[in-house]
C-alpha cells in the first residue's frame, strides 16, 4: 500500500461526539486533549485502545473518546482494565480515574495492579478532592483544608500516590500538570509505549470545590534530577519531593506480566468435578 493510501488519524479522530460537562475550568479538559494527542503521536487506531474507568468526575474520559470504553463501578477500573489486557494482549489499554476513585475505595486494586505490572497505562486526575459528590476530602487532601464538610480538616495523613506506586512495583512512575498539554501528551505517549504497568498522576485543578488550586500552576515546576531505573534511587528523590515536582520520575525494567494458556478447550463438566467436595 503506498504512503498516500495510509490513513494518518488527528486529534479529533479519538474524540467522541458527546462533549464534556465538567465544571469551566476544569483541569480534565486538557487531560482528555492531552490523551488524544498522545495517541495521535502514537497513531494507534481507535478500535484497537480501550478507555476503562471507574467512578468521578475525571472518569467520564471512556465517554468523551472514540474508542472501546468501559465505565466500570467505584474503585474498579483497574480490575477491569487488567482483565482486558490479560485477555486481549494485542490491545492498548488506558485506565483513567480520579484520587478518590484510585486512591480509595480503590486503593487495594491499585496496590496490586502495580505489583502485577501488566502492559496497561494508569492516568489519575489527582484534585485532592471528591468534585461529583461536592467537595468532600479525598485521600490526597492536605489534612489541614478547612471545608464545610471537614471543619478545621481532616487531621489525617495524605495518601502518596507515587511513593505507593514504587513501592508496589509500578514499571514507569510520572507526575504532570493538566496545564501542560504538550508535556502531558508526551509522558502519557511514553507511558503507553514502556512495557509493564506505566502509572502517570496529574495534577488537575478542581476550581468549584477546590479554588486555591488555581495556585497550582506557579507552584508546579520541572523536577531538577533525571529519571532513574533505580527504585532505591527513586524513592530517595521522593523523600524530598514538594508535591510539584513534574517529570519522570522511575523508567523500570521489570518484564510485564504475561498470561499463558495451554489453548486447549476444556469440558466444563470435567472442569466441575474437580470441585466436587
Amino acid at each position: 500500500m503506498s504512503e498516500q493510501c495510509v490513513k494518518r488519524f488527528k486529534a479529533s479522530d479519538y474524540k467522541s461526539d458527546l462533549k464534556p460537562i465538567w465544571c469551566a475550568g476544569c483541569g480534565d479538559y486538557h487531560v482528555l486533549l492531552a490523551i488524544t494527542q498522545a495517541l495521535t503521536k502514537l497513531q494507534l487506531k481507535p478500535e484497537n485502545v480501550s478507555v476503562v474507568s471507574g467512578i468521578g468526575c475525571s472518569s467520564r474520559i471512556p465517554a468523551y473518546t472514540n474508542s472501546y470504553g468501559f465505565h466500570t463501578i467505584h474503585g474498579r477500573g483497574l480490575a477491569v482494565a487488567t482483565g482486558i489486557k490479560v485477555a486481549r494482549p494485542d490491545l492498548t489499554v488506558i485506565a483513567a480515574g480520579g484520587d478518590g476513585d484510585g486512591f480509595s475505595i480503590g486503593g487495594n486494586h491499585f496496590m496490586h495492579a502495580c505489583r502485577r505490572n501488566t502492559d496497561m497505562t494508569y492516568i489519575v486526575m489527582d484534585n485532592e478532592v471528591y468534585g461529583m459528590t461536592k467537595g468532600q476530602p479525598s485521600p490526597t487532601t492536605d489534612p489541614s483544608w478547612d471545608s464545610a464538610l471537614s471543619p478545621g480538616g481532616t487531621g489525617l495523613s495524605p495518601f502518596h500516590p507515587l511513593v505507593i506506586a514504587l513501592a508496589s512495583g509500578a514499571n514507569f512512575i510520572a507526575r504532570t500538570f493538566s496545564g501542560d498539554v504538550r508535556g502531558n501528551a508526551k509522558i502519557i505517549a511514553d507511558a503507553i509505549t514502556h512495557p509493564g504497568f506505566s502509572f502517570v498522576q496529574i495534577l488537575s485543578p478542581c476550581v468549584t470545590f477546590r479554588p486555591d488550586e488555581k495556585q497550582w500552576k506557579q507552584q508546579v515546576h520541572q523536577a531538577v534530577v533525571s529519571e532513574t531505573d533505580d527504585p532505591a534511587r527513586a524513592a530517595r528523590r521522593l523523600m524530598s519531593d514538594d508535591g510539584f515536582n513534574t517529570g519522570v520520575l522511575y523508567r523500570g525494567v521489570r518484564k510485564p506480566y504475561r498470561y499463558s494458556c495451554s489453548g486447549e478447550e476444556g469440558d466444563i463438566g470435567e472442569v466441575q468435578k474437580r470441585f466436587e467436595v
